[in-house]
């Protein structure tokens, strides 16, 4: 193993590129080896964050400071070796800035200092940090710039960033987006965390020639001005038609903003490239004009709160690609939902014709002979689905005991009768419990794959369903079953991000 060739074990070691532990003992075996792990350690040394790395990281930054500079330093206490003295020359391997995690290291490094420095002394300390940081970095491919407050000491307008691939970054410095548009249009990957309006933003996504990711994650906490306008930031992403593949945005949970603020949203870009569709909220958006949106290539399509409608019009609109489909299982959305009870049906008739190769999915059912049928129909058509939530509603706003027992008998006859046999994940929300009997029979006739079993319902947990749950995980027909309350699973916004 330590004497494979130095390509073999540089995919080796990429491949562990997450695994920390890992490398850093791969750095004892031999020179060769450490020759190899050293420049993949060091394009992202940002993301090893425990503070004993933070201290090493910042000795071996600092020890590039200038002579005066590190003289300086050691007259505060800190004794630094010289560049000429480190093994290699670390910094020209890094390709990505962090600059919160950066911040740490240079208020750790600094710590001993600061009572012995001036704040002017202390700047410049940081100001030159940075700028070895700058210098040093010869292809800047990912820049981190988001920050809780920001430190206006970073020296942006000295960063390389004709090769950046990736930004993120926060809303509230807008001049530092004109100085990354004037000097950058190769980022393919944007992040922006909003905390206010900032019309930069704009100019940034215009300036771009392959932008093929953007996400837009707005801040919960700030009260934004009542003129805010999402309908700059659609206008400039539609012009990026060609490009763009993947867009995720969430906006506020706050339902009488965001109605507020609906007549004046935009529709959604035309991005008929795109691969993933990510919104938290899809409740406001124009239904007539979302039937002008074709999407023949995505995969993803994910959704916190929804109309049922607007969600078929995209399914319907489809390629016959979609792999996964989230809606997110909040009861208060599911009410809206059944106003029209064909809204429901629809939605699972407009999957099963056009969703051949869905994998992931979600669907609301309704206790009905018409919803399972069109429920039987799906797990007939859709041969590949391997996950299921089914988000489980009545009517009526109370039920009896025996009629919720009945109706989960009679969803898993329908699963038994129908079930794909790549289903391997089943998860159920709200107003369905199965009685003893009824699993117990369903996990009898099971033939597919071990499942995993995923319910908000308390009752599972109680000893003669414990005891067996256990009986058919020991013969291998259940691999898990879980109880989660419905708060967590209302949050599993997580599931299928991109």
């Amino acid at each position: 193993m330590s004497k494979l060739n130095e390509n073999v074990l540089f995919l080796i070691f990429k491949e562990l590129q997450k695994d920390s532990k890992s490398l850093f003992s791969s750095l004892m075996v031999n020179r060769h080896w450490c020759e190899t792990v050293i420049p993949i350690l060091w394009r992202n040394p940002w993301r090893y964050g425990n503070s004993c790395n933070k201290r090493a990281l910042f000795k071996i930054i600092a020890s590039y400071y200038s002579d005066d500079t590190r003289e300086l330093l050691a007259k505060g206490g800190l004794r630094l070796v010289s560049f000429e003295s480190l093994l290699f020359d670390y910094l020209s391997f890094c390709t990505s800035i962090n600059v919160s995690y950066i911040n740490d290291i240079i208020f750790m490094g600094f710590q001993s200092l600061i009572n012995n420095q001036s704040d002017v002394r202390r700047k410049s300390l940081q100001q030159e940090f940075y700028s070895i940081i700058m210098k040093k970095c010869p292809r800047m491919k990912y820049l981190d710039m988001r920050l809780n407050n920001y430190n206006c000491y970073f020296p942006i307008d000295r960063l390389h960033f004709e090769s950046l691939y990736e930004l993120k970054c926060d809303t509230h410095v807008p001049t530092y987006f004109n100085i990354i548009a004037r000097t950058s249009q190769n980022i393919q990957k944007f992040t922006v965390s909003s905390r206010q309006f900032n019309i930069g933003i704009v100019g940034l996504i215009e300036a771009q020639k392959n932008l093929k990711y953007f996400k837009w994650n707005e801040n919960s906490q700030i009260r934004c001005n009542e003129l805010y306008s999402y309908n700059e930031m659609l206008l400039a992403l539609g012009k990026k038609t060609d490009t763009i593949k993947h867009l995720k945005i969430d906006f506020r949970h706050d339902h009488h903003y965001i109605s507020r603020r609906a007549s004046k949203l935009q529709d959604l870009p035309k991005l008929y490239k795109l691969k993933s569709l990510i919104i938290n909220d899809f409740r406001y958006f124009n239904l007539e004009l979302l039937k002008n949106c074709v999407y023949h290539d995505l995969e993803i399509f994910k959704v916190g709160y929804y109309r049922l409608e607007a969600c078929s019009i995209i399914i319907e609109n489809s390629g016959g690609n979609l792999k996964k489909i989230f809606l997110g299982p909040n009861k208060h959305c599911q009410t809206e939902n059944l106003d029209d009870n064909n809204n429901p049906l629809i939605f699972i008739r407009k999957v099963y014709e056009n969703c051949p190769l869905i994998e992931y999915l979600s669907i609301i059912l309704t206790p009905s002979k018409e919803h399972f049928s069109e429920f039987e129909n799906l797990l007939k058509i859709c041969q590949h689905l391997k996950s299921l939530l089914i988000i489980y509603l009545y009517r009526e706003e109370l039920i009896s005991e025996e009629t919720n027992l009945k109706n989960g008998e009679i969803l898993l006859k329908s699963l038994i009768k129908s079930a794909p046999i790549n289903l391997k994940e089943i998860r159920v929300c709200y107003d369905c419990k199965f009685s003893l009997e009824s699993l117990e029979d369903f996990l009898e006739k099971w033939k597919g794959n071990a499942l995993t079993i995923i319910t908000n319902e308390p009752i599972y947990k109680e000893e003669n369903y414990t005891n067996l749950i256990n009986k058919y995980k020991s013969d291998g027909v259940i691999r898990d079953f879980i109880y989660e309350p419905i708060t967590l699973l209302e949050h599993e916004l997580k599931l299928y991000e991109y």
